[in-house]
């Protein structure tokens, strides 16, 4: 496949993401070849590891390719998107859950999509080029792909932080946040790769690793906590009105870009997870009963063309100005009954 190089080079399983002129963004059919590769190499016992990198300086993978999710939602088809987001789901819990050790490599822009890729292995790089985020409610998403798994982990109420301002991670951020584990410069990459090939000892990748940047996310925890931690989007943007700090300003900016809707579920989503001990899956179910509705009954086929197809910026919310009703967002958050997502293998993938 042209924008993707899937092979096994010495011990190791290679995927590299081969389309920069695009951010490396995901396709369906990327999706679907990771997912096929993988699962043969879980049974291979000449694959000890899986290596997964990509092509040019600018991005690891900037999210998904969510031209064709727009163009079909547009004209009533809402099953391709859920088909899509349904796969692509199964393939982030199956390689949080993979029994071999996954290596990623993130330079430049890891997003939405990237992130379900990139940061669900047991050993995540970065190195200084790295920009980590999950911008989804910016375009009347939720942070998916498991993002939500994520943020719920990340310290105090960074994840509420991250999810609702769609804040970038430098490398010292993505390692305080839970989303990379080790800061190694990019020069030193090639080689590490070679040895990892080589050997198959995913031991090299700690042993590479140099002390974690500082952090500025770490340096705003104090503001972060106190105006984040309120449980709900109300509370939230409440705190951050009643102070005019630098800080409390920067935030109410970044969230008045984004959908009320897909903030006020962020918001509730992470507060259960919490409450559960959710893992990747739990997660899931839930980001899935979400983005299952999200083109017929949430903003994101407004956010869409607002962002990337008219790049008016300008997006029409539902509840824009308002308070979201409970109702509103417990609806979006319901159960799917038959149509809830299940992490089976099936014999038609």
């Amino acid at each position: 496949m042209a924008d993707i190089d899937i092979r096994v080079t010495g011990r190791a399983g290679r995927i590299t993401f081969t389309r920069p002129q695009a951010l490396n963004a995901m396709s369906y059919d990327m999706c679907m070849a990771i997912d096929a590769e993988m699962r043969l190499w879980r049974d291979d016992d000449d694959v000890d590891l899986v290596v997964i990198d990509a092509e040019g300086d600018k991005a690891f993978c900037a999210g998904g390719d969510i031209a064709a999710l727009y163009d079909t939602g547009t004209k009533g088809d809402f099953a391709y998107g859920r088909n899509f987001w349904r796969d692509e789901y199964r393939l982030n819990a199956f390689i949080a859950e993979y029994p071999k050790p996954v290596v990623s490599f993130m330079q430049g822009f890891t997003m939405g999509g990237g992130v379900g890729i990139g940061c669900h292995g047991g050993h995540r790089v970065v190195d200084d080029s790295s920009r980590i985020a999950m911008p989804e409610c910016g375009i009347g998403l939720i942070p998916d792909v498991g993002g939500c798994h994520l943020l719920s982990r990340a310290p105090g109420h960074l994840g509420e932080y991250l999810g609702l301002t769609a804040g970038r991670m430098a490398a010292g951020d993505a390692i305080l946040a839970g989303f990379a584990d080790h800061f190694i410069p990019r020069e030193k990459w090639s080689d590490l790769i070679e040895m990892l090939e080589a050997s198959g000892d995913v031991a090299h990748v700690a042993a590479h690793a140099l002390p974690a940047p500082p952090s500025a996310l770490g340096e705003m925890r104090g503001d972060i906590d106190r105006h984040f931690g309120g449980g709900s989007l109300a509370a939230i943007q409440a705190s951050l009105a009643g102070d005019e700090s630098d800080f409390a300003q920067k935030s109410r900016a970044a969230l008045e870009r984004n959908s009320p809707l897909s903030m006020a579920c962020t918001v509730e989503m992470l507060r259960r997870l919490r409450a559960g001990g959710g893992g990747i899956r739990q997660a899931l179910d839930l980001e899935y009963r979400f983005t299952w509705r999200a083109m017929e009954e949430g903003d994101f086929l407004e956010g869409i063309r607002a962002q990337i197809i008219d790049k008016d910026r300008n997006p029409r919310w539902k509840h824009a100005g308002a308070e979201v009703p409970e109702a509103d967002m417990l609806r979006m958050l319901a159960p799917l009954g038959d149509e809830a997502l299940t992490f089976e293998e099936e014999t038609d993938r």
